[in-house]
């Protein structure tokens, strides 16, 4: 499967997810739709259907955004330092879609790694276990749990 952002997946954007996936914004606490999310399947990019998470990543941090302890793919996503804001961070990008996702942190759980994954919803798009496979996920059933 090739990964490219297009125009025609950029149109179909809503505002918010434009505003964070192209201008880098950060959607406000608590108000996407998969920070409290919890069913098995993988998390991909919203433009470009790159597959980024795993829902057995996933994990309640408490900060408001989804948060994962690590990607599914290494290579999907790129890191670059962020000073904006006052702060000195790690910007988390999609590797093929250059889409910003959030940022990493380094307060994660130490027994799974201890990398916090903090995420947009709005840069994300779920596919369901049970549609991976028509959806051309197959290959990453593997790293679902059986929730």
């Amino acid at each position: 499967m090739k990964f490219e952002k297009s125009k025609k997946a950029l149109d179909v954007l809503t505002e918010e997810q434009r505003r964070v996936t192209q201008d880098a914004e950060t959607e406000p606490p608590f108000s996407g739709e998969y920070n409290e999310h919890t069913e098995p399947g993988i998390y991909v990019d919203i433009v470009t259907g790159e597959p980024l998470f795993a829902s057995s990543d996933k994990y309640d941090s408490g900060s408001g955004w989804p948060s994962f302890t690590k990607p599914l793919v290494s290579a999907n996503i790129k890191a670059s330092r962020d000073n904006s804001h006052g702060m000195i961070r790690t910007e988390v990008r999609s590797a093929s879609g250059d889409s910003h996702l959030g940022h990493v942190f380094p307060d994660g759980p130490p027994q799974r790694g201890g990398l916090r994954y903090c995420i947009n919803s709005a840069s994300l798009r779920f596919i369901h276990r049970n549609d991976m496979d028509n959806e051309g996920y197959g290959e990453y059933l593997d790293q679902i749990g059986e929730d």
